[in-house]
């Protein structure tokens, strides 16, 4: 069938760190994740906020648990979009959540093929940069075809850099991946990872904040071209600093190019990455026509 923006929808869910994605696509929505502090469970983003999350992390006790959306939860969403003929639901990596099983099996119980989901292999702003794009194509018409080649070359190709202030919170959630070698490095010790394939991948150990942006420069301006198809994205923690210096990295680097999103690492990315996480994302976007 032909897709566009008028009978597809995008569901994302909360870790893709787009909360206010409904607010600027009418076709959008976001199943929330859980965090837990003990007995007490919210809703990422709708019933904590980053900030909230953040201050009540960093003054300690009870370390947070993230959970899930349940297939009910799914259910609810997708029942809610019954005016369109086509859901594309993207998420978070299956080998960091079991996200995407839910939603799997919540399409499963509506039957029939009109919801697809698509595990972007990835976390964060990675998500909502996919989203985005597919978004791109469907304002301008597309199909299931082209939208799965999209998605392939998307995960082969797309770009991402982070680097964390502890390995403390990684380590906890059980996400640390290849990267759990460097777990027990000195305090001023900056790891740079990325991920693949839905996994942590150590890149390189550098000392301080400098090195490790000099690090995300460089293999930025390696891995990229200049121009408006290159699609940026950058997420922190709690660290509104290190966004703002990489967003002036991206600016010197590849000034042609369009930061489509700096965000808050919501609750459940934040439980794992820590405070003072800091990364950014990005895509050639080569066949889109359309702009954002």
């Amino acid at each position: 069938m032909n897709l566009d923006a008028e009978n597809t929808a995008i569901v994302v869910d909360s870790t893709a760190d787009f909360p206010d994605a409904p607010e600027r696509f009418p076709n959008w929505r976001v199943v929330p994740l859980y965090v837990r502090f003990g007995d007490e469970s919210f809703r990422d983003y709708v019933e904590l906020a980053p900030e909230a999350f953040y201050e009540r992390l960093r003054a300690g006790g009870q370390t947070p648990a993230t959970s899930q959306p349940t297939p009910a939860d799914f259910l609810a969403v997708y029942e809610e979009l019954a005016g369109y003929e086509r859901i594309l639901s993207i998420h978070i990596a299956g080998r960091l959540s079991g996200t995407i099983e839910s939603a799997r099996t919540a399409a499963q119980l509506l039957g029939g093929e009109r919801v697809r989901t698509i595990d972007s292999g990835s976390a964060s702003a990675a998500i909502a940069l996919l989203g985005l794009a597919v978004q791109r194509r469907l304002e301008e018409g597309t199909t299931d075809e082209e939208v799965d080649r999209l998605v392939e070359r998307y995960r082969r190709d797309a770009g991402l850099l982070f680097t964390l202030e502890t390995f403390e919170y990684l380590v906890r959630g059980g996400r640390v991946g290849r990267a759990r070698g460097w777990a027990g490095e000195l305090l001023h010790i900056k790891p740079i990872l990325t991920i693949e394939d839905g996994e942590v991948i150590p890149v390189k150990r550098v000392r301080g904040n400098r090195k490790a942006f000099l690090e995300f420069g460089s293999a930025f301006e390696a891995e990229t071209h200049d121009g408006p198809r290159l699609r940026v994205g950058i997420a922190h923690a709690d660290a509104p600093e290190k966004a703002e210096a990489l967003r002036e990295l991206v600016g010197r680097t590849r000034p042609g190019a369009e930061i489509e999103l700096v965000t808050s690492l919501g609750p459940v990315v934040g439980a794992h990455a820590g405070p003072g996480t800091v990364g950014f994302f990005w895509f050639e976007d080569e066949e889109s026509r359309g702009a954002s």
